[in-house]
């Protein structure tokens, strides 16, 4: 669990190393309404969700940094990354199975769900694979080339690897 959280971070790192930063905050309109920087910080927001989470006693998804140095400066994303590796390498077997009310606008109408921070690990590593695919695609839109699992859900790669 925690060595496939290492990964997926690192997934971002490798991306934030090579990226410029024009690339990095560029919009390419109409086909993407987001730059690549807006993504990863995204991304950084749910990890933040779960570790303020731990310390606040709920998870709460809805509360976002928009807009943030961390879409513009992919140092600052790195630096902030290196954090939340740290923070997943030093989580105890009792912190990963720690049950708390989960906060987010699933419906009009439900709000507040029981999850544990294993589960949002996987819901966190998920969501961040899911957005590594759209910086792919600006990536591609820049032509700038990223390793060919980039963006794969370990499932996909998986099975491209049995063909």
């Amino acid at each position: 669990m925690i060595k496939s959280q290492l990964e997926i971070i690192e997934q971002a790192q490798l991306y934030l190393n090579q990226v410029s930063q024009e690339d990095y905050t560029a919009i390419i309109s109409p086909n993407f309404i987001s730059s690549a920087g807006s993504h990863i910080r995204h991304i950084i927001d749910h990890y933040l969700a779960l570790i303020s989470g731990l310390h606040n006693n709920e998870i709460d998804y809805d509360k976002r940094g928009r807009g943030t140095s961390l879409e513009l400066h992919p140092a600052l994303a790195i630096d902030k990354l290196n954090e939340i590796s740290d923070w997943i390498n030093h989580l105890s077997e009792r912190q990963l199975n720690t049950l708390l009310p989960l906060k987010t606008e699933v419906s009009m109408t439900s709000k507040n769900v029981q999850t544990s921070i294993a589960r949002e690990l996987v819901f966190a590593g998920s969501h961040a694979v899911h957005h590594y695919a759209m910086i792919a695609q600006i990536s591609f839109a820049q032509t700038k080339a990223l390793p060919q699992t980039f963006g794969l859900a370990p499932a996909t790669v998986s099975y491209m690897r049995a063909r």
